[in-house]
């Protein structure tokens, strides 16, 4: 076997580096590490010209501020139509400039409701060197809620009961009603009332009217609009129903105190006979109105509207054969009857 000689071996020198050349090793090595490679993450340094603070008025910046972060949100309403923005750099001498304007708080006007808008604040250092940061205001679109969230009519009930998707009602009242008072709220309070209801003011979600009705037995429409901030809109409706006059010219009763009537009671029977006993010197006739706000004549007592019973007494002599007239005149004044009871005694 061969036995290698130590002349045959390489021999390992020691690398000796100066201090000037250790200072150059290290400085590549750490541009190197500042570069990077393709598999490793950058590091964020932050904005060169910081920011102390940022706000909008009115709105929220989202997310909250953060002098590393650049990029915001805010979101308004529709009736937004510009906000302030105030932004103060950490470094008192840097300059601000918002949306095109040198200063540190500038009011900008917003686009049309349901638009967004970038504003830009730009942060310059004395130096040259500058940083951009940018607020995006979303303003919410106008509002297309057309609904009502309550609808009442005084006096009568509403039918069929409230329901914001439902358009058409009826609302019966009795004939002695000449007007009810329609109340509406907007669900949207922006919203506009118009029709028969006068809109209450901005903001305001209730309106009332008082509406006259026609005559006696007539029918009347009542119309509440609903129009919403984007121009949309629905109508309710509602007829209010008067009522006409009874026509009701009838008795639900008719009693004698001596005697049978002949034939038996019936509403629709006109004429009626009575025998009595020589002993019945009186006989006391009572009836009852079947409509109480009929007139009802009862011989020579007459029982008003509102009350729906009367009798009347008659005096008899020997041989008697008396009639005796009871006349029901209908609350419309044009339906009369008249009932004949004829008392005979012996």
């Amino acid at each position: 076997m061969h036995q290698k000689k130590m002349t045959d071996i390489p021999m390992r020198r020691a690398l000796t580096i100066t201090g000037q050349y250790l200072t150059v090793i290290i400085l590549a090595i750490m541009g190197l590490l500042s570069s990077g490679c393709g598999d490793s993450a950058s590091i964020s340094q932050g904005p060169d010209v910081p920011l102390a603070n940022l706000a909008i008025n009115p709105g929220t910046l989202q997310p909250a501020f953060s002098s590393n972060t650049v990029n915001y949100g805010a979101n308004v309403s529709p009736a937004v139509g510009a906000v302030t923005v105030t932004a103060t750099p950490q470094d008192s001498t840097a300059t601000v400039t918002i949306a095109g304007t040198a200063t540190q708080s500038l009011t900008v006007t917003l686009g049309a409701p349901g638009s967004s808008k970038d504003i830009t604040i730009v942060v310059a250092s004395r130096s040259g060197s500058q940083s951009t940061y940018t607020v995006t205001v979303n303003r919410a679109a106008l509002s297309g809620n057309t609904a009502l969230s309550a609808l009442t009519v005084t006096p009568g009930t509403l039918v069929p009961a409230f329901a914001p998707s439902t358009m058409n009602y009826t609302v019966d009242v009795t004939m002695d009603v000449a007007s009810v008072t329609v109340s509406a709220t907007k669900d949207d309070p922006n919203a506009v009332l118009s029709g028969s209801i006068t809109n209450p003011g901005p903001g305001q979600a209730t309106g009332k009217a008082t509406i006259q009705l026609g005559a006696q037995g007539s029918a009347t429409p009542v119309s509440i609009i609903v129009i919403a901030p984007n121009g949309n809109s629905d109508t309710y409706r509602i007829i209010v129903n008067r009522a006409a006059p009874s026509s009701n010219n009838k008795l639900s009763a008719l009693t004698v105190s001596a005697g049978t009537l002949a034939p038996p009671f019936s509403p629709d029977t006109e004429s009626y006979t009575v025998t009595v006993t020589a002993a019945d010197k009186t006989v006391t006739i009572s009836a009852i109105k079947s409509d109480p706000n009929a007139v009802m004549a009862l011989g020579s007592v007459i029982v008003p509207a509102g009350e729906k019973t009367g009798q009347t007494s008659v005096t008899l002599g020997p041989g008697a054969s008396l009639p005796v007239e009871i006349i029901v005149t209908a609350q419309d004044q044009i339906s009369i009857k008249k009932y004949t009871i004829t008392v005979n005694r012996p």
